[in-house]
């Protein structure tokens, strides 16, 4: 009573090779030391070492207490001065309006909706509300992998840009998007309001509060879409001193200074688990100038494993793999949840030990199918099949050539040879190292029989090679 399935095993298998990282990592110490440092001006501004003797540092180079200890001793006392101020303006273009999973990840991240509750608020939204005794739609088909917009909502778009915000904020040509995923499918346009007008609080008294957060990131997006560039000046200064050891040592300080806002006037889009570093500014700094120092501090770190996916983060990865369709997404979370394969904790997917089961099953008897090239290359096929370039017979009939013989080869095996293969598998995690170091295997109750995956009634248990 297990399942599989082209998407949904290949989903599986992404949480579980995460957990798979996550258990194998260990951390490694590191230190940085900060410099806080005052311009000429006494404006106040941090820094960072980045260099000892024209070598760059690399994360994990300053390994221990002693090593960063040393550091800050030689720069006792030292005379801190501007080596290089190098200023570059930097454009930043809006992004373009939603499809299925962009709308997805932003809302997951923005407003805390799983993928199958913005599917459901979106449906709404799109067989209408009630607005002056008629139904009315309010966005545009949300099933979709379009990027570009209609002629006619183009034009509303930038016209409802003038009227909001003014000249400065249209750019002198609409903008044109094109889609990256891999095996899109664009029949439809992207998701936008149907009418541009119709502003979040002018329907704010017929929505309730899920419709409405949903409406309002969806017009966001959509008349940001069109609005100008930011124009941001980047600013990389390089604070050099000589340590009492005679190395050299340089400190980098970064800020940005925001010179046009526009499409970040009214939209900003989230961020899964990286830092934004555009909201730090620099006072004025120039070559040359002796700058204050107030305090160098060594700070301990240790390294971290990779982050669990969110239901954002894993539909991010499935697109740059090419696995899956924006319509099947939510399904493939529901599927999942339902069978007990993975839990949801703080908005992160953790694998059961049920869906790990079954995922090394998989690996360990139908590789082909779980690798993920095989569903991505699959899914191109089912796109020329409906193009009508290929035939469905042919395709069906290597496939099932394959698979068949798959399905042969194991039904010939002894559950024992099953096991083994997941005992192998999945030994790091079903038998962790001991703390009184004995073997992990080793019987805790006679200590001279192995433990191992075994069946049973109620599903897989771990027993003793000696039992019954």
């Amino acid at each position: 009573s297990r399942s599989a399935g082209r998407v949904q095993s290949v989903a599986l298998r992404l949480i579980c090779d995460r957990e798979l990282e996550i258990e194998a990592f260990r951390a490694q110490e590191y230190w940085t030391i900060d410099g806080a440092f005052t311009s000429p001006r006494g404006d106040a501004f941090g820094a960072r070492l980045a260099a000892i003797d024209g070598k760059r540092l690399g994360k994990l180079d300053i390994g221990n207490e002693a090593s960063a200890a040393a550091i800050v001793s030689a720069l006792k006392g030292a005379h801190f001065a501007i080596d290089s101020v190098e200023s570059k303006p930097v454009k930043r273009h809006p992004y373009p309006p939603f499809r299925t999973a962009t709308l997805q990840q932003e809302a997951s991240r923005k407003l805390g909706f799983s993928s199958a509750k913005t599917m459901q608020v979106a449906q709404r939204l799109y067989e209408g509300v009630n607005i002056g005794g008629e139904v009315t739609g309010l966005i545009t088909y949300m099933r979709t992998d379009g990027v570009d917009l209609a002629g006619e909502a183009i034009a509303a778009t930038r016209n409802a840009i003038l009227k909001r915000f003014g000249e400065p904020y249209l750019p002198s040509v609409p903008r044109k998007y094109t889609t990256k995923a891999k095996n899109a499918q664009e029949a439809h346009e992207a998701i936008r309001p149907t009418d541009l007008f119709r502003f979040p609080e002018n329907v704010r008294r017929v929505l309730d509060p899920d419709q409405m957060a949903l409406y309002e990131l969806i017009w966001k997006r959509t008349i940001a879409s069109q609005m100008e560039s930011a124009e941001i000046e980047r600013t990389t200064a390089d604070i050099g001193a000589k340590g009492n050891d005679g190395k050299a040592y340089s400190f980098r300080a970064t800020g940005s200074v925001v010179k046009f806002d526009g499409f970040l006037k009214l939209y900003q889009e989230g961020l899964d688990d990286e830092e934004d570093e555009d909201s730090r500014r620099l006072p004025a700094l120039a070559r040359g100038d002796g700058v204050g120092v107030k305090s160098i501090t060594p700070e301990q770190h240790f390294t971290e494993p990779p982050p669990r996916y969110s239901e954002a983060s894993l539909i991010k990865k499935m697109e740059e793999l090419g696995i899956g369709r924006p319509s099947t997404y939510t399904a493939i979370f529901s599927v999942l949840r339902d069978r007990g394969y993975v839990r949801v904790d703080k908005k992160r997917l953790i694998p059961e030990d049920k869906g790990r089961l079954v995922t090394a099953f998989l690996e360990a008897f139908f590789k082909r199918y779980v690798e993920y090239d095989f569903t991505a290359n699959l899914e191109e096929q089912l796109d020329r099949i409906s193009n009508g370039e290929i035939d469905w017979k042919a395709v069906l009939r290597d496939f099932w050539q394959d698979f068949t013989g798959a399905v042969g080869d194991i039904q010939e095996l002894r559950i024992t040879n099953v096991l083994d293969a997941l005992n192998e598998i999945l030994g790091p995690h079903v038998f962790p190292e001991r703390a009184d170091g004995q073997p992990a295997r080793s019987c805790p109750s006679c200590s001279n029989g192995q433990l191992s995956l075994k069946l049973g009634k109620f599903g897989a248990f771990v027993g003793c090679s000696n039992y019954p």
